[in-house]
């Protein structure tokens, strides 16, 4: 029995089947990191509006009050300060004034404009669905859909799987602060970790949070130990999310310097993300680092 595939004829076998298994799932996972992508840059668009909303309502608060009417031709135009009952003209040689008001205009409208994006933005990310996955959540199950389903749906090898889903010495420090969500199970310090984890198992690169490592006798945690899913080959990756904090600093030198005397160097094996306040990590630098190491 044979099928038709595009303009050619495939047996109905094993190899034809995981064949098309392959190309459904090169395809779902490419669209699953698309959506991911799009919700995380409507979260950070989402921020960036804010502070756009806030700084504008600020510089509202310095302009003068009422507002600019103009009356007349472009040729000999009048200006007028009105309070929304009585209109005061504005002569030529206050030209200052009238350029604050027609300034408070536009800012009024730009903030209209932002308040119009930022509901559209909350309505996406409020019908969006961030959980875990029902399809993955059958994949990690240790059930019979799993045994049937791995050779076609999972990448990993089986000690890559095992050694991820197996137990680890890891830092037993300040539980509370594990609040950010990278699945149904698995939370993290930082809304930056969050973003690398999700796109780390988006992608289905094995990897351990805050795993136990000890290097020149000092036990350190990294934040993600991973394994390069095709080689096995061990990576460490850092998160420093503090850079505009002196202290901070002082210690990131430090840290790093310890692993560099211990063959962990960066950008070898050794992945180095930075941010401020001013700077935030943003999601394009983290799949920018993964397809690089990674994929």
């Amino acid at each position: 029995m044979k099928k038709f595939l595009g303009e050619k004829f495939f047996s109905i076998d094993t190899f034809a089947f995981t064949f098309e298994v392959f190309y459904v799932y090169n395809n779902v996972i490419f669209r699953k990191r698309e959506v991911l992508f799009i919700y995380e840059r409507m979260l950070l668009e989402r921020k960036r509006i804010e502070e756009q909303i806030q700084l504008l309502q600020e510089k509202l608060r310095t302009l003068p009050e009422g507002k600019l009417i103009c009356s007349g031709s472009s040729s000999n135009c009048k200006w007028f300060q009105s309070d929304g009952h009585v209109k005061t003209y504005i002569p030529k040689k206050n030209r200052l004034l009238a350029e604050r008001l027609a300034t408070k205009k536009y800012l009024t409208f730009l903030l209209e404009d932002l308040e119009h994006e930022k509901k559209a933005i909350e309505f996406y990310l409020k019908h969006h669905s961030s959980y875990e996955p029902k399809a993955s959540r059958l994949l990690d199950d240790s059930s019979e859909f799993q045994n049937l389903l791995t050779n076609h749906f999972s990448p990993l090898s089986k000690e890559l799987d095992d050694w991820m889903k197996s137990p680890y010495e890891h830092n037993l420090k300040h539980p509370e602060h594990l609040v950010h969500k990278i699945s149904a199970t698995e939370f993290v310090r930082s809304k930056s970790e969050a973003m690398i984890g999700k796109v780390l198992r988006a992608n289905k690169i094995p990897f351990r949070y805050e795993a136990s490592l000890t290097l020149n006798g000092i036990v350190i945690y990294p934040d993600f130990t991973i394994r390069h899913p095709k080689t096995g080959e061990l990576f460490y990756w850092e998160h420093f999310g503090l850079m505009d904090n002196p202290t901070y600093v002082k210690n990131t030198y430090g840290k790093l310097q310890l692993y560099t005397e211990n063959q962990i160097i960066p950008s070898v094996n050794l992945i180095t993300t930075y941010e401020t306040k001013e700077r935030p990590l943003v999601f394009e630098q983290v799949e920018l680092l993964i397809n690089h190491y990674f994929l």
